[in-house]
């Protein structure tokens, strides 16, 4: 089975951390009649021969000998060597037809077409696959035939005849879900595999597989979906609930420390005791197929969170939590029955719905109530504890002050109090407002009583981030202490803290001028650093003449960090920092992006003259959608009217039911805040009538 294995010079291949010459031994351990080898050797081949789906030359040594693999039957869970293969030749390289060797990325481009063709050259071996007697294998073969093997016809008429066959459910779906890849790498078999998964949507077959063809054809052929969708999905899934729980029966294997096995562990702890859990990849699916259809999705999550049943009310959640930071919609009702799963006995489903409504902020609005009533009946949730690392603030308290809801206070109070307060409560204020005012004083006396070691960074950064939120000016003597006694250890950055922290108090701030003053002659200041020493001094004082020469010094560095601190700090002097503008404009044509946008606006701001700026500031609009925000911050201020495309652009983005900063495959937490406050800048703006004095 392992034929020339030994004649391969590992050690000249590589892979994720350094020669490749373990992989013989990984290669083996697959083969392993031991079931915690084969998953080490599967997690090693994840986690340094297929790093994070990259391809080493190591990566297409092991092709062959993989495919021997799965071809043997004595080999025990070749299911998850199919899986291997079919990651690793199933790279996408968005149809290049030519790869240029001066690229940098040549190299790993070159790999990946070389690991797609000789995985799909080696294809035929899955063809015997799909009436393996290792259910594994069976649930793994359809996707790798439908992405790697070359003739797409004898795929789609095998999976036909199999699904005839097959006696397992899960199988079954593997194969239709192969068909929907099929119809999206094959355009010209589209019709063909419509028409099958047409067929497979009558009452003639049972829940789940029509749910599954419903699913592929959302995913493949969304307009050939049937008008009633939404209510047929919904009569599916009551017909799924009447049918009995069935528990997987586990495989005996021995704990390990594996990824592979950490992941297994927590899809079986995550299923257990559900209604075909399977369902929730199919909807999942669905929903992915609908798109913009916001209503039609709403109406099913909604129908979903209104079930008897846990499980699937959970994969509601979930799936509400992708369709909310995607999309926009009226979600009042969806939110508030996300907030009634708060009560629900089921653990998973009360965490999932308090995780869910942490990404919300103020669209948390509608279940407030219901996070109230949760923070107040379950203390244990007020505080996370991590096995590594310090605890956290629980999802619903968390929830409940990134909502703006007053009720949190009390809490975060509380928290405070605690001997090892939560490190990220500080960063939970800026939403509360005024409400949070009586949290200043603990917050001060914790930042004060703060030993000034190499651990600073990390415990005082986020209570000065709190401190800056109220802008409590009395903590002034406690934030000046941390900016005297700051370790080296990462003090730029705590610096940098603090330096917000005294912008943000103003004028109330004067007894920091020395130190501030000190900062910009020693000359031990980084550029960027300096230009926000310039800015605090700036909001205490308010003497232009003592900062502009930090702040022009500033824009002619080639550091381009510093000259977007400059230009942000000049934006805030707004007319009495006119004496830059011809610097200003020169950075309109800056090779970095960011800069050129930092330097319109702090342009518009100091000249009021959008003239020159506007155009920067639209076409980083069109191109580079995370510019949007603080564009949209400047034409609320300085006026929209009279401005040449602005209300377009403004009305455009309303109309748009996409979130502008929504990303296929990845997200931040603060993806729906940052949306909504771009919505609400947007009307902002066009409601103003001129421009502020």
């Amino acid at each position: 089975m392992f034929g020339g294995i030994d004649e391969v010079e590992w050690a000249a291949l590589g892979h994720a951390y350094g020669p490749a010459d373990d992989v013989p031994e990984m290669l083996r351990g697959l083969a392993s009649a031991d079931p915690a080898e084969r998953e080490t050797a599967l997690d090693g081949m994840y986690g340094a021969v297929h790093h994070q789906g990259d391809v080493y030359d190591s990566t297409l040594a092991c092709i062959p000998f993989l495919l021997q693999l799965v071809t043997n039957p004595a080999v025990q869970d070749r299911g998850g060597i199919v899986e291997l293969l079919t990651s690793i030749g199933g790279i996408d390289l968005d149809g290049d037809d030519e790869l240029d060797p001066d690229d940098d990325e040549f190299e790993y481009a070159a790999n990946y077409a070389m690991a797609a063709s000789a995985v799909t050259a080696g294809a035929d071996a899955f063809l015997g696959l799909v009436d393996a007697d290792d259910r594994g294998v069976r649930l793994a073969a359809p996707l790798a035939l439908a992405t790697l093997h070359d003739d797409p016809e004898l795929v789609l008429g095998l999976l036909r005849d199999r699904l005839g066959v097959e006696p397992d459910a899960e199988v079954r779906f593997a194969c239709v879900e192969a068909a929907g890849r099929i119809a999206l790498r094959h355009e010209y078999l589209v019709p063909e595999v419509v028409e099958w998964l047409s067929g497979l949507t009558r009452v003639s077959y049972g829940p789940g597989l029509r749910l599954a063809a419903l699913a592929q054809l959302a995913r493949s052929a969304p307009g050939e979906l049937p008008s009633d969708v939404v209510p047929s999905v919904a009569g599916l899934l009551r017909e799924l609930r009447a049918e009995p729980v069935v528990t997987a029966q586990a495989a005996e294997r021995p704990p390990t420390p594996t990824l592979v096995g950490q992941l297994r562990e927590r899809h079986e702890a995550d299923t257990a005791g559900r209604h075909a859990p399977w369902t929730a990849d199919l909807l999942r699916t669905l929903h992915s197929g609908l798109g913009d259809r916001v209503e039609d999705r709403t109406a099913l999550l909604t129908d979903q969170l209104c079930s008897p049943d846990w499980g699937q009310r959970i994969d509601a959640v979930r799936m509400s939590s992708g369709l909310l930071r995607t999309w926009r919609g009226a979600y009042e009702e969806l939110v508030g029955l996300i907030g009634e799963q708060l009560a629900d006995p089921e653990p998973r489903l009360a965490e999932a719905a308090a995780d869910a409504l942490e990404e919300l902020f103020s669209l948390a609005g509608p279940a407030t109530d219901a996070l109230a009533d949760r923070v107040a009946a379950d203390p244990a949730t007020w505080v996370r504890e991590w096995a590594g690392g310090p605890p956290s603030l629980g999802s619903a308290v968390k929830a409940l002050a990134r909502a703006g809801d007053r009720r949190a206070v009390p809490v975060l109070a509380r928290a405070l109090e605690l001997p090892e307060a939560p490190h990220d409560l500080g960063y939970a204020l800026d939403h509360l407002g005024a409400a949070a005012a009586p949290l200043a004083p603990v917050l001060r006396r914790r930042l004060g009583e703060m030993e000034l070691d190499d651990r600073l960074h990390d415990r005082a950064g986020p209570l000065l981030y709190g401190l800056t939120a109220l802008r409590a000016a009395d903590a002034v003597p406690e934030v000046l202490r941390i900016l005297r006694g700051a370790p080296e250890y990462r003090k730029e950055w705590l610096t940098e803290s603090v330096l917000r922290a005294l912008t943000a108090f103003g004028p109330a701030a004067g007894e920091a001028v020395p130190d501030l003053r000190g900062m910009l002659g020693c000359g031990s200041c980084s550029a960027p650093l300096a230009a926000r020493t310039a800015g605090a001094l700036w909001a205490i004082e308010g003497d232009a003449g003592a900062v502009l020469p930090v702040l022009r010094a500033a824009l002619s560095e080639a550091d381009s960090a510093a000259r977007r601190s400059a230009a942000t700090v000049l934006g805030t002097l707004g007319a009495a920092g006119a004496e830059a503008a011809p610097a200003l404009g020169e950075l309109l044509g800056a090779a970095e992006p960011w800069t050129r946008v930092d330097a319109a606006i702090a342009l518009w701001r100091v000249t009021r003259n959008p003239e020159r700026p506007w155009p920067v500031l639209l076409a980083a609009w069109e191109g580079q959608a995370n510019t949007r925000v603080p564009t949209a911050e400047c034409l609320a201020e300085l006026t929209a009217d009279g401005v040449e495309g602005a209300e377009r652009i403004l009305r455009r983005e309303l109309g748009s039911v996409r979130r502008h900063n929504a990303i296929d495959g990845g997200y931040s937490s603060h993806d729906i805040f940052t949306d909504e406050k771009l919505l609400a800048l947007c009307r902002q703006a066009l409601t103003r009538e001129g421009p502020t004095a």
